[in-house]
C-alpha cells in the first residue's frame, strides 16, 4: 500500500433503517479512530463501506448494482478497499465474495466492532468474510460504547435493544439481528447524559420492538435475591414490584427528565405490545414527542393471522383510540404491506377501510417483497398478480394522502415549535425544521439559523407530505459542537 503524507479517507453508503444508520456512525467512529478522514466522495475514498439492508429485494438489487460499479474503480485504484457490512452481509455471507471478488471484508450485524480489525487482517491475508451467528460479548451486543461519528450533531440515536422475538411471517430481521436482548437501564441513562453534555437536544430510542424493552431483564431478575446491581440493570422504579414486565414506560420517563434533552422519540413499537403505561408516560412527560409510529401492515384479520401479527383490526383500532384519547394532539404514522401472499380484493378492501378509519398523518406503503428464509417467501403459489397489486397500491395511496392532507390543513394558523434541520434539499434558500409530531416545515429566514436551533413557525400552507410556515421566534440556539456529516446512500 502506497505511503503518502495525506491521511487515508473513507466513505460509507448506508441502506435501510435507522439501526443501520446508527451502525454506520459506529463504523465511521472506528475508521476515524484508526486515522482515516471523511472523503469528499465515494469514488475518491480509500476505504468504501457498504452498510446493507435486506428487508426488501430492491435494497439487495440497489446494493449489488452499486458494488458492481466499484469493481471498475478498484481496478483503476488497486489500493481502494471495500467493506460490506449489515443485514445483507449477515444473510448472504460467502455469496457476496463469490459474486464480488473485489470486496476485501464482509462483516455481519453481530461483529460490527471488528470492522477495522478485519480490514487490517485482510491487508495481511487477503479478502475475509467473518459472520457471527450471535453476539459473543457485551461489546458486540451493544456496540454503542464504540466511538461514534454522528450524522447530526444535535440529534442522536440510542440503541435500547437488539434483535426481535416476534415471528412475523414476512420479516427477515430475527434471522439477521438475532434474539431480543435489552440493554441495561442505567447504561442507557449514562449514554443520554453524555450526549446531552455534548449538546444533543433530541434523542431517538431504537429497537426492533421498543415496547418490549426490558422484559428479558426483569424476567431474569425477578427470581433472584435483591442486589445492589438491580437499579443499574432494571431501573429504580422496578424495585418496588419486581414483576416480569417491560420497562419501556420507565425508560421514557427517565430519559425525558435528563437536563438538556428537549425531545425524546422512539421507533419502532409493535401494536400488540402497546401498554397503558407507555401511553401514560408519553402523555405525562412533555419531552416525549406526541408521535406514534404504529405499523398496521394489513387491515384484514385473515391476512394479519397469516402474518402472525398477534392482533385483529378491531384490536388495533381500539389501541389506537386509547393512544389518541390519552395523548394530546398525537400524530400517528404506520407501515402497510400491499399484495401479501393470498391477499384477496376483499382483504384489501378491509385494509382501505381500516386505513380510512385510522386517519393517519402519513404512511409508509410497500409492495410485498419475498425474503428468502421467511415463511411468506415459501407461499409462492399464493403470490398476487403484479398488475392487481399495483392498482391496489395506487388506491391505498389516495386514501393515505387524503387523511394526511386533512391532518396538515388542520394545522394552518397554528404556531408550531420546530427544531431547525438546515436548508431544504430542493431549495437551499428555504430552511426546513421538524415539529414534535415529526412533521416537516419549510420556511424562510432573513438570517442564518444553525441546525439544531429551537424556534417557532406560523403554519401558512400544507401538502400531504409537509407544511409551509413563517418564522416567528428563535427560542434557543443550538449548543452542539460542529462536525461534518457521515455520507448516507
Amino acid at each position: 500500500m502506497a505511503v503518502t503524507d495525506q491521511p487515508r479517507s473513507y466513505a460509507i453508503r448506508t441502506y435501510g433503517c435507522q439501526m443501520n444508520e446508527h451502525d454506520s456512525e459506529r463504523i465511521a467512529g472506528l475508521l476515524e479512530a484508526d486515522g482515516l478522514v471523511l472523503a469528499d466522495s465515494d469514488e475518491s475514498a480509500d476505504v468504501v463501506v457498504f452498510n446493507t439492508c435486506c428487508i426488501r429485494e430492491n435494497a439487495d438489487n440497489k446494493f449489488y448494482g452499486h458494488l458492481g460499479r466499484f469493481k471498475t474503480l478498484k481496478e483503476e485504484r488497486p489500493d481502494m478497499e471495500i467493506i460490506v457490512s449489515g443485514c445483507l452481509a449477515q444473510k448472504d455471507r460467502d455469496q457476496i465474495a463469490a459474486r464480488a471478488g473485489h470486496v476485501d471484508v464482509v462483516v455481519g450485524t453481530h461483529n460490527v466492532h471488528r470492522a477495522v480489525e478485519l480490514l487490517h487482517e485482510s491487508r495481511r491475508n487477503g479478502p475475509i468474510t467473518e459472520i457471527w451467528d450471535e453476539a459473543l460479548d457485551d461489546e458486540a451486543t451493544f456496540p454503542s460504547a464504540l466511538a461514534v461519528r454522528r450524522e447530526v450533531d444535535w440529534s442522536a440515536w440510542v440503541t435500547i435493544q437488539v434483535g426481535c422475538d416476534n415471528t412475523c411471517a414476512y420479516c427477515i430481521v430475527p434471522a439477521v439481528r438475532g434474539r431480543e436482548i435489552s440493554r441495561p437501564f442505567g447504561e442507557l441513562l449514562t449514554e443520554v447524559e453524555r450526549l446531552s453534555a455534548d449538546g444533543v437536544r433530541e434523542i431517538t430510542l431504537l429497537g426492533q420492538n421498543v415496547n418490549s424493552y426490558g422484559r428479558d431483564l426483569t424476567s431474569a431478575r425477578r427470581s433472584l435475591e435483591p442486589s445492589s446491581e438491580d437499579a443499574a440493570i432494571v431501573g429504580a422504579q422496578w424495585l418496588d414490584d419486581r414483576r416480569a414486565r417491560p420497562l419501556f414506560a420507565d425508560l421514557l420517563a427517565a430519559v425525558s427528565n435528563i437536563d438538556g434533552i428537549d425531545r425524546v422519540r422512539f421507533t419502532s413499537p409493535h401494536p400488540k405490545d402497546l401498554r397503558e403505561d407507555t401511553i401514560a408516560a408519553m402523555a405525562s412527560n412533555p419531552s416525549v414527542c406526541p408521535h406514534l409510529h404504529f405499523p398496521l401492515q394489513s387491515g384484514s384479520d385473515r391476512v394479519l393471522a397469516l402474518m402472525h401479527r398477534g392482533y385483529t383490526a378491531e384490536r388495533y383500532l381500539e389501541k389506537l383510540a386509547a393512544a389518541r384519547a390519552g395523548i394530546e394532539d398525537l400524530a400517528v404514522t404506520t407501515d402497510i404491506i400491499v399484495g401479501y401472499p393470498g391477499e384477496t380484493e376483499e382483504d384489501f378492501e378491509r385494509t382501505l377501510e381500516v386505513t380510512a378509519a385510522a386517519e393517519y398523518d402519513s404512511a409508509y406503503t410497500f409492495i410485498f417483497s419475498p425474503r428468502e428464509g421467511t415463511e411468506a417467501a415459501d407461499m409462492v403459489d399464493q403470490f398476487c398478480d403484479p398488475a392487481a397489486v399495483a392498482d391496489r397500491f395506487d388506491r391505498l395511496r389516495v386514501v393515505v394522502e387524503r387523511s394526511a392532507l386533512a391532518k396538515h390543513m388542520a394545522r394552518i394558523g397554528r404556531t408550531e415549535t420546530i427544531i431547525v434541520e438546515g436548508p431544504s434539499k430542493r431549495d437551499p434558500e428555504v430552511l426546513s425544521g421538524r415539529t414534535s409530531q415529526n412533521k416537516l416545515v419549510h420556511f424562510r429566514s432573513d438570517r442564518p439559523l444553525r441546525s439544531g436551533t429551537l424556534a417557532t413557525a406560523l403554519i401558512t400552507d400544507a401538502s400531504p407530505h409537509f407544511l409551509r410556515g413563517e418564522l416567528v421566534e428563535v427560542l434557543s440556539v443550538s449548543r452542539h459542537r460542529t462536525r461534518f456529516a457521515v455520507t448516507a446512500g
